[in-house]
């Protein structure tokens, strides 16, 4: 067995084995929530920050490199299970130091197969695409990765591009305000898409706390159309 498959083998006895012990009703209430769009999707019900534990414990104890992650990376984000998912995300996160442009496409790629509920998009924008883009340094590739993404035809990565920029504007404190209404009024386009439309005003409610009168002033010009 290689170093990969035994950390996959490992990953997914550790979530299996800490899972809690959830009733059919909090399963069913937990599946509600998150509202999967394939109908065969599993989720244990854990917290990020277990996931996160875990992944940390996992990679202490093997001695792999960056591409052996990557691998990993695609074996579990291709499951149905979140936790799982997940676990794939962090564990490649773990070599944050080596993200570049191409990895970014790895996560279009993926994500654009195997994303299925608004919780995985927007855990891993805030937690780990957003913070890397959001590096001084990274502007140009930021606006590139964002004006692409947003013109998926894929609903998780439309979304994605304005997580992406929410967690951008919550590190920077600050946007730009031509780049960020076309950006808004590009994604009105696709706002028939719920989880878009909530986006759309995610992103606005996080716009509001930085430019609070430009905000409102936009809302109030638009108000009809909106």
């Amino acid at each position: 067995m290689s170093i990969i498959q035994k950390i996959v083998v490992d990953l997914k006895g550790q979530l299996k084995k800490r899972a809690p012990n959830l009733t059919k009703e909090q399963r069913t209430r937990m599946l509600k929530i998150i509202n999967p769009d394939v109908s065969d999707y599993v989720i244990y019900g854990m917290k990020l920050s277990e996931i996160e534990k875990i992944v940390k414990n996992v990679f202490a104890s093997y001695n792999c490199e960056y591409d052996d992650s990557v691998e990993i990376f695609k074996i579990l984000i291709r499951t149905n299970n979140e936790e799982e998912q997940f676990a794939g995300i962090f564990f490649l996160n773990r070599f944050k130091k080596h993200f570049n442009e191409q990895i970014i496409r790895l996560f279009k790629n993926e994500f654009s197969k195997y994303c299925h509920t608004w919780s995985l998009c927007d855990s891993t924008c805030i937690r780990v695409i957003g913070p890397f883009l959001g590096k001084k340094g990274n502007e140009n590739l930021a606006k590139k990765v964002i004006n692409d993404w947003s013109e998926s035809e894929n609903m998780w990565i439309q979304r994605a591009s304005m997580v992406i920029l929410i967690k951008i504007i919550m590190i920077k404190k600050d946007f730009d305000d031509s780049y960020l209404f076309d950006l808004i009024e590009k994604m009105l386009n696709y706002r028939n898409q719920k989880y878009v439309e909530k986006g759309i005003g995610w992103l606005l409610k996080t716009c509001s706390k930085v430019k609070p009168d430009l905000t409102f002033n936009y809302l109030l010009e638009n108000k009809y159309r909106l």
